[in-house]
């Protein structure tokens, strides 16, 4: 665990998302879930030895599998933006599995399936604020990476979690991507928040230089598909795309299989929304609505 301020923390070390933890007087508010129960007890233990008091809320950045899965275990009040909480109601009410090879983390971690899901019992629609006994906690809206995306921003600290908006050294997940508000909210990082620390759900604390690394990479991935597009090819001839996306980012080797998976089901996904909305999806259906 580590500390960005006082009273505030991320954590990297286990399976998903980065995590996040604001400890203020009234209690603690979590920022994502870990995949494993497991992970989830060792977290709130964690928390327990910094004096926290109760386990309050839990925040959940948007409806991803990879940090949502886990956020029954954490036995909490759940907020969420109400796309999000849609999302839930769409959703069986024990995870089946679905939605293999889509290049997410959870994945990796099959004991998932059967897991019951954890629905949003708050909900909100533009912005929310958060008083807790500390500073002021802003909840925000930020389209781009799902419909769902939020930041969780703490002003007096400087401090900001962005969910997946930044996905340093590994391909974003586009199966419910909308390219261009999320191009909008990098540039808004680069505008407003300079001086800001910036927490990414992918990875911990990033620099500037990685905000506007994520906006080239995605105006890469905009200008890819819309010169395939204008071929108007079937779905299917966005793999093409892959190796060349894959050659931008620097990641490790043993990776390449997982990323590559990413960005074929994602680029499908994303294909298929904007360019043939009426082509049936043969490919996985419910990360569609989680990335």
């Amino acid at each position: 665990m580590h500390q960005l301020a006082k009273g505030i923390y991320y954590e990297d070390s286990y399976l998903g998302v980065t995590l996040g933890a604001l400890v203020f007087p009234l209690g603690t508010i979590l920022i994502d879930a870990p995949l494993r129960p497991e992970d989830g007890r060792a977290w709130r233990s964690a928390l327990l030895h910094q004096r926290s008091g109760a386990i309050r809320l839990l925040i959940s950045l948007d409806a991803h599998l990879d940090r949502t899965l886990g956020a029954k275990a954490m036995d909490c009040t759940i907020v969420a933006h109400q796309s999000t909480a849609q999302v839930f109601r769409n959703r069986p009410t024990i995870f089946k599995g679905q939605t293999p090879d889509s290049g997410a983390e959870w994945e990796s971690y099959m004991d998932a399936i059967g897991t019951r899901w954890a629905s949003p019992d708050i909900t909100f629609t533009e912005r929310m604020s958060l008083h807790w006994g500390g500073p002021e906690v802003i909840l925000e809206h930020h389209p781009g990476p799902s419909q769902g995306a939020i930041w969780v921003i703490i002003p007096a600290e400087k401090v900001m979690f962005i969910g997946d908006a930044v996905t340093p050294s590994q391909p974003p997940f586009l199966g419910n991507a909308e390219l261009e508000p999320w191009l909008e909210t990098l540039d808004l990082i680069q505008k407003d928040y300079k001086g800001y620390i910036i927490v990414s759900g992918r990875g911990g604390p990033v620099e500037m230089e990685a905000v506007k690394a994520q906006s080239q990479y995605l105006k890469s991935i905009a200008r890819a598909i819309e010169r395939i597009a204008k071929r108007n090819p079937p779905p299917e001839a966005t793999e093409r795309l892959i190796p060349g996306l894959l050659s931008e980012l620097d990641f490790p080797k043993e990776q390449y299989d997982q990323y590559a998976q990413r960005l074929r089901a994602g680029l499908y996904q994303y294909y298929v929304r904007r360019y043939h909305p009426g082509h049936s999806q043969e490919q996985v259906t419910l990360e569609d609505e989680e990335s």
